[in-house]
């Protein structure tokens, strides 16, 4: 099973002069790398704005934080009779004992903001579901 606390790789687009601004801090020591300071900034925003996440995460009745479904899980549900609308705010790992069949039976819709995870014949299972 793969780390589910590692991070996710983005590409940004950086202006020269803030690039070059960016470097000065990390020259004068502020922060140990670019990476540092980008991140120390992404986290800074992200809490400034967490009243409108947590609005958002609630009236959107999103799940916030890391979901990691199994086989056992979606075979539960299946014996409930239940279908799933999930919604995350976070990270959505769906197992890769899980089948296209099982995931098509249980699984409503998905929508994921942050990352979603899965086997790719079920993402091809459920493309029509997905809204990420």
């Amino acid at each position: 099973m793969e780390n589910l606390s590692e991070t996710e790789k983005i590409t940004i687009n950086v202006g020269p002069v803030d690039l070059g601004r960016i470097d000065v801090l990390v020259e004068q020591g502020l922060y140990s790398n670019r990476t540092d300071l980008i991140r120390t900034a992404i986290r800074n925003q992200l809490d400034r704005h967490e009243l409108v996440i947590q609005d958002v995460v609630i009236k959107r009745s999103y799940s916030l934080g890391i979901i990691d479904l199994t086989r056992k899980d979606l075979e539960s549900r299946k014996a409930r009779g239940e279908k799933s609308a999930l919604r995350v705010v976070g990270m959505l790992v769906i197992g890769s004992d899980v089948t296209p069949e099982l995931a098509l039976e249980t699984i409503d819709s998905i929508v994921v903001r942050g990352v979603f995870r899965a086997p790719r014949a079920v993402r091809e299972a459920l493309v029509d579901r997905i809204n990420t």
